[in-house]
């Protein structure tokens, strides 16, 4: 494996039977909150809480998707991938997150796959990304042993209904997210800052994800299932034995914690050794109903942690640069990361099912139309593509990549002020505009 000091001028080929896609979220893009019975989620209450939100706004339009889905497919099509990743709103087709299903919720997600089956598109289907129904929330969200429980009710019933139409499911997207944003620091909703509390939310987490495999095992369902997580290595600044060791803690606290319970069905020692377990009840049987085996692992990667005890941290020298979310650009990192997953599990395939840049863009009025010049994007799309192919040819069974972003998007905590998407988004217009990096993506694809 080379370092490289910028983007590659000749991209490597891959295999024909490779997948390529785009990614979104329901609640970053559909909008349609209130419509048709769909109920709150924890976002929808986040959001609308004064100061959570950089730019104060909310979730409740988004890029209205709900309304111009077929739209949005067509836009899809013309970028030459096979497949789409999105998520499905859990308030959406059951808006207490147990008891009644809502038909109309489940309506839009049929017309949905009907139009990507239209259009010969691959339909890749997270249960849960981060939209948790706030009246389970009410109860203690994922606090609550019981949410794991109702989860696996409704990942039955969504696999029931569509397993038979879509090519994966994901139970989670990210779990390491909802537990330490979302109960840790409080920058996510729900909203809490109690790293015990996101130890206990991370183990109801699994316990659910491991529930709703075997619940959507039972129905011998044609999609692959497995989970997403977001990864990373972990540098040490220096090589001092401070630095070294508080790297290794870093790994077990955010890739093993995961990992090792799904593949292993334990917790590592040095994360417990190092985490607030106060509130962590593990009963009898959960190791068991964890490790599942999975048909897949989803791999979403953005950056590396770069790890240093000194004070203040020091900091990388960021040699190509950072995003506009102020991360640094390390595509190695992908190489190095899934060299060492692949060392340390037996991997079932593997999916980079988020990888993308933020970019301050800017609307221009070209000599053909509206553009956007994103060539920052262009060159981070090409240095992981590299990154990733060098891990293929170390072995790693890589099936598929997803760009992050189909679409500029409601980004969180961050609101509208960052933009992922291959295509620029006029939140005023809802108007959609290729960048620059979409023709490249499309035509990268259509010389494969």
């Amino acid at each position: 494996m080379t370092t490289p000091d910028s983007a590659p001028t000749t991209m490597p080929a891959f295999p024909s039977t490779f997948t390529w896609g785009v990614a979104t979220s329901a609640y970053q893009i559909e909008g349609g909150a209130t419509a048709d019975g769909r109920g709150p989620s924890i976002w929808d209450t986040f959001t609308h809480t004064p100061g959570k939100i950089t730019d104060a706004s909310t979730g409740d339009v988004a890029c209205d998707h709900y309304h111009r889905y077929a739209e949005d497919v067509d836009i899809i099509a013309s970028l030459n991938v096979d497949s789409y990743r999105f998520s499905i709103a859990w308030p959406r087709v059951q808006p207490d997150g147990s008891g009644a299903w809502n038909e109309a919720g489940f309506d839009f997600y049929s017309r949905l796959l009907d139009k990507l089956a239209e259009k010969n598109i691959a339909a890749h289907v997270t249960l849960y990304h981060w939209d948790l129904p706030q009246a389970l929330e009410d109860k203690g969200g994922w606090l609550n042993r019981d949410t794991a429980a109702h989860f696996a009710v409704y990942a039955a019933e969504v696999a029931r209904r569509f397993g038979n139409r879509v090519a994966t499911i994901a139970t989670h997207n990210e779990p390491w997210c909802t537990a330490n944003l979302g109960y840790g620091t409080g920058q996510f909703a729900p909203g809490m800052a109690d790293p015990a509390a996101a130890v206990s939310a991370s183990h109801h987490l699994l316990l659910s994800h491991g529930l709703a495999m075997q619940a959507m095992r039972k129905l011998n369902v044609s999609a692959k299932l497995g989970i997403v997580l977001n990864q990373w290595t972990a540098t040490p600044a220096t090589d001092s034995a401070a630095d070294i060791k508080a790297a290794e803690v870093e790994w077990a606290r955010s890739v093993a914690w995961f990992m090792d319970p799904i593949f292993k069905g334990s917790y590592p020692e040095l994360a417990l050794a190092n985490n607030d377990c106060s509130l962590l009840s593990i009963h009898e049987n959960d190791f068991n109903d964890i490790r599942q085996d999975i048909d897949f692992l989803g791999v979403n990667y953005y950056f590396r942690a770069f790890v240093s005890t000194e004070t203040p941290p020091r900091q990388p020298e960021f040699k190509l640069g950072k995003t506009d979310m102020g991360w640094e650009i390390y595509p190695q990192g992908l190489t190095e990361l899934l060299v060492k997953l692949h060392a340390e599990y037996t991997l079932p395939p593997v999916y980079i099912t988020e990888n993308g840049m933020a970019v301050a863009d800017q609307l221009q009025d070209g000599a053909n139309g509206r553009q956007v010049k994103d060539q920052p994007r262009i060159d981070y799309l090409k240095m992981h593509l590299a990154a990733l192919h060098d891990a293929m040819q170390a072995g790693v069974d890589v099936q598929g990549y997803f760009y992050w972003s189909l679409l500029d998007n409601f980004e969180w905590n961050s609101g509208y002020l960052r933009r992922f998407g291959l295509i620029y988004v006029d939140y005023d217009t809802q108007q959609r505009t290729l960048k620059d990096s979409a023709h490249w993506y499309r035509n990268f694809i259509k010389e494969q």
